[in-house]
């Protein structure tokens, strides 16, 4: 019992436990969306793209819950965010049509990138500097296991079972709910250790942070938009296959994510992420030109596995940024990331139909930029040291 009571006085607790929930949710709506999308309501690249773009205006719209905050606090702000994303989860099987799966999908995203912008903030606050790249690690294996049980739930309940896609969804969305009310009520309300600024910041010292997390939006949404539809629409894998796949992926995340998160607090944010996007831009040539599915799920595999690399920008952040300007700068940062998330799924659906190879070949210039990006992180990126060139001192930033 002590041991019980210890853990629910932990706010990291709660952000894990939090994190397991959405995870959960997000993993089962993610693993059987191209598989649904084309069986039941009989979508091509052009209303997959559609869609994808429209799950991205929320994240577009992030920069909206730094006034949210003026009448919620953060930790009850994320606490409904899941629950948002519970509901549009269960009613996504209820709506095999493309309007409907657009509104579904749309409500979904509300919580799940509410959530997201919440998390991050609240992460940053609560976890020191020095173990916030182990801790995000962390995080990254608890996604690995809440994703894991989706997965494995899914591939008996589909495979095994025959159970239709319809009770999938509502299940696990109702089970989510349930789960984040157990939560709601076993632990506390948590202070923050700063006040946070409550309005928009837009820092000029922190310009190549946003340089990096719209490339980053970027580089994203060729992962999970168009290299899971390539494995369906392509070489014909089903959910069973593409639940092993997903289940395959996040058993690494499991085993060598905090270990990831570890290395990365050693070698530095620059290494880390040069390393990263060195890694992409031969992924993402492979990409377009691959015939064989063995090996394109080969490459669908690694590409996940440079996830957990993507830690090093937010650590960077967490090293150059001004305590009270985390949540502001969260929920900005989330809208820079989805500028691109907005427009590049609907844009390259359509060049999808004519040339999938020119959409992969897209990703790679992509971390092209990103990579030279990443040179300019100085080896100890502090307050007043963010870049090695195009330095904003203090004072201008303060105006910026």
């Amino acid at each position: 019992m002590k041991i019980d009571r210890e853990f629910w006085q932990k706010p990291q607790n709660l952000l894990l436990s939090m994190t397991f929930v959405m995870s959960f949710l997000f993993a089962t709506w993610q693993v059987l969306l191209n598989n649904f999308v084309i069986e039941r309501a009989g979508f091509t690249g052009v209303e997959i793209g559609i869609l994808q773009s429209l799950r991205e205006v929320p994240g577009f719209l992030a920069f909206t819950a730094v006034f949210v905050l003026f009448v919620l606090r953060e930790q009850t702000f994320a606490l409904l965010s899941v629950a948002t994303l519970g509901i549009g989860v269960a009613l996504t099987g209820l709506f095999p049509s493309a309007t409907g799966l657009y509104l579904t999908t749309v409500l979904m995203s509300i919580g799940f990138h509410y959530f997201e912008t919440m998390n991050k903030s609240l992460t940053l606050q609560w976890v020191d500097k020095s173990t916030s790249p182990h801790f995000l690690g962390r995080a990254l294996s608890v996604k690995a296991v809440a994703s894991l049980s989706a997965y494995g739930i899914i591939f008996v309940a589909m495979e095994w079972a025959g159970v239709d896609y319809l009770w999938v969804y509502l299940l696990a969305g109702v089970a989510g709910l349930a789960a984040i009310a157990v939560v709601t009520i076993g632990f506390p309300r948590f202070n923050p250790a700063v006040e946070q600024h409550k309005k928009l910041i837009f820092r000029g010292r922190y310009w190549l942070y946003y340089a990096l997390v719209f490339m980053s939006g970027a580089r994203r949404q060729i992962f999970v938009v168009f290299a899971g539809f390539l494995m369906v629409e392509k070489f014909g894998y089903s959910v069973g296959q593409i639940s092993a796949l997903f289940i395959f992926n996040y058993v690494f995340n499991f085993l060598f994510a905090a270990k990831i998160g570890r290395f990365i607090g050693v070698i530095g944010e620059r290494r880390a992420l040069l390393l990263e996007y060195s890694a992409l831009i031969v992924i993402f040539l492979s990409y377009a030109f691959v015939t064989n599915a063995t090996v394109a799920a080969g490459l669908y595999v690694v590409d996940h596995l440079f996830y957990a690399f993507a830690i090093a920008i937010t650590t960077y952040f967490q090293k150059i940024a001004d305590k009270a300007d985390i949540a502001a700068t969260a929920s900005v940062s989330f809208t820079i990331n989805h500028i691109a998330a907005v427009v590049i799924p609907a844009l390259l659906g359509i060049l999808w139909v004519t040339s999938p190879g020119a959409v992969f070949l897209t990703g790679a210039c992509f971390a092209v930029i990103s990579l030279i990006l990443s040179l300019n992180i100085p080896s100890r990126p502090e307050p007043g040291n963010e870049v090695l060139v195009g330095h904003v001192r203090s004072a201008l930033a303060q105006k910026a």
